[in-house]
């Protein structure tokens, strides 16, 4: 078992969006979570992550197993894109960049500042840091935002050459990536009663 998500329930600005959320995502696959706009799709990645603590339930995961990438790319403007990835690379105690440069079509841009990058190149580097962190699990916030169709397309080349070394991925995303490894997880049958009147004062103490 890579991840276990056993009756997660999750809050927004104090106020429960999901409720007793259960998953298992093992080796190889990859979850896509659905729903509309507003159900809770972030605050779940990011209570999965670690970045936000649950209201109830308990996520499972190997130590140091997971790796965030949200909407914003973690770039480093005044870096070249090379330098942003070494760094990244020597924060999660990797040494190669070879490969996240390759799969995401940065070789040409090595060595241009990432500030002087397009939006959908920023997001190509930002997403090329999942390369270099050595670690099993993504987790995906609207991880295509900013990239056109060839990019998208490698985006899922990456994520599929990732499950097939064992990894895998819960990505949040309302396009087709066309992984066929995919499963779809809809949120909506999970989506928090509405609080009465009586808390909405609680709720913001």
């Amino acid at each position: 078992m890579v991840l276990s998500v056993c009756d997660l329930s999750v809050a927004r600005g104090g106020i429960p969006v999901l409720e007793r959320v259960g998953l298992t995502l093992l080796p190889g696959e990859a979850l896509v979570l659905r729903g509309p706009n507003g159900i809770g799709k972030t605050t779940m990645l990011r209570t999965v992550a670690g970045l936000q603590p649950p209201l109830a339930g308990r996520v499972e995961a190997a130590p140091e197993s997971l790796v965030y990438a949200g909407h914003a790319d973690g770039i480093k403007a005044t870096l070249t894109v090379e330098e942003n990835l070494r760094f990244w690379a020597q924060v999660f105690g990797t040494n190669d960049i070879s490969l996240a440069l390759a799969a995401f079509g940065l070789d040409p841009l090595a060595a241009r500042p990432a500030g002087a990058l397009s939006a959908g190149q920023k997001r190509r580097l930002g997403l090329a840091r999942l390369l270099v962190t050595g670690r099993a699990i993504w987790l995906l916030d609207e991880p295509t935002v900013s990239l056109d169709a060839d990019a998208v397309a490698m985006f899922a080349g990456v994520v599929r050459a990732h499950l097939a070394g064992g990894g895998a991925a819960l990505i949040a995303t309302h396009i087709d990536l066309r992984i066929p490894e995919a499963r779809i997880f809809d949120l909506a049958p999970y989506r928090a009663a509405p609080l009465a009147a009586d808390d909405f004062d609680g709720a913001f103490l």
